[in-house]
C-alpha cells in the first residue's frame, strides 16, 4: 500500500511541476502579474479564454482528468500556457462543482 501512495505523491508532484512551468511560460509572454499565490492560468475552449484556477484542484480526480486530456491533445511544451481541451460551459460547470 505504501508504493501506491508513493506513486500518488509523484503523481502530483509533477502535475504540480508542470503547471508551475505551464502558467508561468504564459505570465511571462502575455505579462499578467494577476494570478494570486496559489493559483495558476488555464486556458479554454474554442476562444482560448482564460481562467485563473486554484492548485488545490490540482488533487481533484476531475481536474487530472482534464489535465491527461490536455496532455494527450496538446502536451505540455507550448507557448500558449496550459490549455484545457473542452467546451468552455463544461469547464465553469465543473469549477462551479469544485469549489
Amino acid at each position: 500500500m505504501a508504493i501506491g501512495k508513493s506513486n500518488k505523491l509523484s503523481q502530483a508532484a509533477m502535475i504540480k511541476q508542470m503547471v508551475k512551468r505551464c502558467s508561468s511560460i504564459g505570465k511571462r509572454q502575455h505579462g499578467y502579474e494577476d494570478v494570486p499565490k496559489g493559483h495558476f492560468v488555464v486556458y479554454v475552449g474554442e476562444n482560448r479564454s482564460r481562467y485563473v484556477v486554484p492548485i488545490t484542484f490540482l488533487t481533484r480526480p476531475e481536474f487530472q482528468r482534464l489535465l491527461q486530456r490536455a496532455e494527450e491533445e496538446f502536451g505540455f511544451d507550448h507557448d500558449m500556457g496550459l490549455t484545457i481541451p473542452c467546451d468552455e460551459h463544461f469547464f465553469q460547470s465543473l469549477m462551479s462543482m469544485l469549489r
